[in-house]
């Protein structure tokens, strides 16, 4: 079976949807691992594949399992702006305020980046502005370092009405 787990990999990376549908017919397991810790879940959210994520969802993936760094699939989308797949994973239930190794959040993600549609996403939807990281910064600073002047609005205001 090690053989047939080893192809969902590059077909969640490459949203190859049938491949991914007849391999999840064979029983593959959806939450394996390569060896970065990465599940097929978080590499399709990765590469900006929502077809295969929400097969990969409605077939039972782990929606929150974390790659050996501790980030999970919200936290990618959330780094790279993928808005539709961050949606997506709230939708089916994505945790919101889990912290990877450092204590990075998807909202401190977005905000360092500028991912001002998914940071406005994740507040809709109760994110945690007050949650800070390893280095006591919580997603409003990490929003200032970088100029993200919406994203220390947006911020702001959640942070003041919490």
């Amino acid at each position: 079976m090690e053989n047939i787990n080893e192809l969902i990999i590059p077909a969640a990376r490459l949203g190859e949807v049938e491949v991914i549908k007849e391999l999840i017919s064979r029983g593959v397991d959806l939450n394996h691992r390569d060896d970065k810790g990465y599940t097929p879940l978080i590499i399709a959210c990765y590469n900006n594949q929502p077809e295969a994520a929400k097969i990969l969802i409605d077939a039972g993936a782990a929606i929150d399992a974390a790659d050996f760094g501790g980030n999970t699939a919200l936290m990618g989308a959330s780094f790279k702006g993928y808005t539709p797949i961050a949606k997506l994973l709230i939708e089916n239930g994505a945790s919101l305020n889990l912290q990877h190794g450092n204590g990075g959040t998807a909202l401190m993600f977005a905000a360092m980046f500028g991912r001002n549609d998914v940071l406005r996403l994740l507040l809709e939807h109760g994110a945690d502005p007050t949650l800070a990281d390893k280095t006591g910064k919580r997603a409003v600073e990490l929003a200032a370092l970088q100029g993200n002047e919406v994203g220390i609005e947006m911020l702001q205001a959640h942070i003041e009405d919490t």
